[in-house]
């Protein structure tokens, strides 16, 4: 059982507010609350249902709360109530960027479910870090950590000034930013050290970030002769370099 007041202590982390103010955050759903417990993220407590204990021996090892599946429903952020839900701590520190290995930036993405899409390709493709502009949606929203599929565990998401960040990036490696007309990805080679900055959902990469980019490349449409799409999703976009990039 669950109190009424720890009901609204873990409903507070629906919001970004709380998040922030207790450096906790929400994890739902078998794959990604068993990601989570293989991880180097500090558990808080898991909450569980009748059939997630039946169904998962492992979890006997973290202690979990047993709750009703209504209970699930009132401090769960899903339509549909997962069966396990557990809170965790926001990693305070992460490791420096490394000179050598890809970094891929996103500017200003605002959706959830394609910053969470991104970080899971990310994560097939092994490019461990992510660097986003701080008006990128927040890593702990729950849709983000949802969409990644237990992914957030793997890859390192910093948030940094990207001007700054690029700024003193560029003298020693490739920028390469996404636009409408550049280098065609097929054509590029790529190199381990590049950096690849993926532009907002509407607007693409924002003119101070372009300023920094010192190689422009461009995803080439097959629907040369007619009207076509104005663009691709961001999610598809970052998806389609990262595999030109691997």
């Amino acid at each position: 059982m669950i109190s009424k007041n720890r009901i609204s202590q873990i409903r507070k982390l629906h919001a970004k507010k709380f998040r922030d103010e207790s450096k906790l955050f929400l994890v739902e759903g078998y794959k990604s609350v068993e990601m989570l417990c293989g991880s180097d993220f500090e558990v808080e407590e898991i909450f569980a249902t009748e059939a997630a204990l039946h169904d998962n021996d492992w979890l006997q090892r973290f202690s979990p709360t047993l709750i009703t599946p209504d209970e699930m429903s009132r401090i769960s952020t899903m339509q549909t109530p997962p069966e396990l839900l557990a809170i965790a701590q926001q990693k305070a520190n992460l490791p420096d960027i490394p000179t050598d290995q890809r970094v891929l930036v996103l500017d200003h993405i605002s959706d959830p479910g394609n910053l969470g899409t991104i970080i899971r390709t990310a994560d097939w493709f092994d490019i461990q870090h992510i660097v986003c502009s701080p008006d990128c949606v927040e890593l702990y929203n729950p849709k983000v950590i949802q969409a990644t599929m237990g992914s957030f565990t793997h890859i390192h998401v910093h948030k940094r000034s990207l001007p700054e960040f690029l700024q003193q990036e560029s003298g020693r490696r490739r920028i390469l930013g996404t636009f409408l007309n550049g280098t065609d990805i097929r054509t590029l080679e790529f190199r381990p050290s590049d950096i690849v900055v993926i532009g907002n959902e509407s607007n693409g990469i924002s003119d101070e970030v372009a300023e920094v980019v010192t190689n422009r490349i461009t995803i080439p449409s097959a629907a040369q002769c007619r009207e076509t799409a104005e663009s691709l999703n961001a999610a598809i976009a970052a998806a389609l370099v990262m595999f030109a990039w691997r």
